[in-house]
């Protein structure tokens, strides 16, 4: 089940032209009649430890400087934070933003102040809807009585707590800095603070049986999360398990694995609406279903990535990844070290990529006003999918079959421009 990694858009213009609106509105190869809707992603870099599995831009937090002894440096990063935000307004101004998601990195490291602050700070530039959907990543590692209470009276209505297991060999084996123990209160207290939360689990961990895993759902649905995200172990480059690779169960116990999860949440009332995703009625997550319908997004951050669309093209951009450069770049009104338009033959496979990891799918309008092509740019991918079972279809809609979800990337890369 690995993932595609997408490919690099084409026609880079170089990060001086960031934030140049004027540059980005100029006449150019698409005709959008109207703009997605628009969320904010703010990306929080520090954690206590990196995970061996981690390929996020995530940084363990070690103190340069005796100014830095005492934690994080919340206040400079906020600070860093809101310019890059006031520097990329241009590229938004007027637009309404429909979802916040804090990830990291361990954003739960910030106190409940600093994001009373950055949320203030976010209001005052930005307008949201009334019904702002604001998530905040938490790591029952950093837990302590009341402490997600206090984010909920910052602001933040849905917690995302990163438990990822409940048996505290396969917690020591994935690196994590909670036990069981502390993952169950964290659990406990999520749920009595916020009306809405979601509960990170991980399969397929280095050991795990079926019965381990069937250990690891009966405690995960005894504490009635409204919203279950699951991942599959996968050894990505670049971190400690891709040095050290540990052995990890056979493809086929894999699919048994996420077999019994589709099952078993199922019989407790959440259906799987996303590739790794299951939620009760109501608790969808806005935020990743704005992604996944190819929603625009502005990510500020260190290393975060943004998609925003224009009357005439669709452009990524990419802040520079490391904290304190990330910091020095932004206080200096230079947060984007990538920005690049998204060329035209790439864009079906963009759009793919995002929309077939939905249960439902996507309807034929949404794809031609979200890229701004002709349903016969992707007519060849749909007939050869629907030819291998992999998508169903009518007169409106597209979308995966079982088979398809299961087989995602070989449905995903139908859609890649031909070489």
């Amino acid at each position: 089940m690995a993932s595609v990694v997408p490919i690099q858009p084409a026609q880079p213009t170089g990060a001086p032209q960031a934030n140049d609106v004027l540059h980005w509105m100029r006449p150019g190869p698409l005709q959008l009649a109207a703009l997605p809707p628009l969320s904010l992603y703010i990306h929080l870099p520090w954690c206590l430890r990196k995970c061996p599995y981690c390929d996020f831009n995530s940084h363990e937090w070690r103190a340069t400087s005796e100014a830095e002894a005492d934690g994080i440096p919340e206040s400079a990063y906020l600070d860093a934070l809101i310019a890059d935000l006031d520097a990329a307004l241009p590229l938004i101004w007027g637009r309404t933003v429909h979802t916040i998601f804090i990830g990291g990195g361990t954003p739960s490291l910030f106190s409940p102040q600093a994001i009373d602050r950055l949320l203030g700070d976010v209001r005052a530039r930005l307008k949201l809807t009334p019904e702002c959907e604001i998530t905040l990543e938490a790591n029952p590692g950093t837990f302590e009585r009341n402490r997600f209470r206090a984010y909920r009276g910052a602001g933040v209505t849905r917690l995302s707590v990163g438990v990822q297991s409940f048996n505290d060999e396969h917690l020591k084996a994935l690196g994590r800095v909670h036990d069981r123990a502390q993952a169950i209160a964290a659990m406990e207290e999520a749920a009595s603070a916020f009306d809405t939360f979601n509960l990170d689990l991980m399969y397929a961990l280095p050991g795990q049986t079926l019965e381990g895993l069937d250990a690891d759902l009966t405690q995960a649905l005894a504490l009635a999360p409204p919203h279950i995200s699951v991942y599959h172990l996968t050894i990505e480059p670049n971190t400690w398990f891709a040095k050290f690779p540990p052995a990890l169960p056979e493809d086929d116990l894999a699919y048994a694995m996420l077999d019994r999860i589709t099952e078993r949440t199922a019989a407790s009332g959440m259906s799987r609406y996303e590739v790794s995703a299951y939620a009760r009625s109501g608790h969808t997550c806005a935020h990743n279903l704005n992604y996944w319908q190819f929603g625009d997004y502005l990510g500020i951050g260190a290393g975060a990535h943004s998609k925003l669309s224009f009357a005439h093209r669709i452009v990524r951009q990419v802040r520079f990844r490391e904290p304190r450069l990330y910091m020095n770049s932004a206080r200096a009104g230079a947060a984007v070290a990538q920005s690049d338009e998204v060329a035209l033959a790439d864009l079906p496979f963009e759009f793919m990529l995002n929309a077939l990891r939905l249960k439902e799918g996507f309807t034929l309008p949404q794809f031609s006003e979200r890229t701004g092509l002709a349903m016969t740019s992707i007519q060849k991918g749909l007939e050869e999918a629907e030819r291998k079972g992999l998508i169903a279809r009518d007169l409106h809609r597209v979308w995966p079959t079982e088979r398809g979800l299961d087989f995602l990337s070989d449905l995903q890369s139908l859609f890649l421009p031909e070489e």
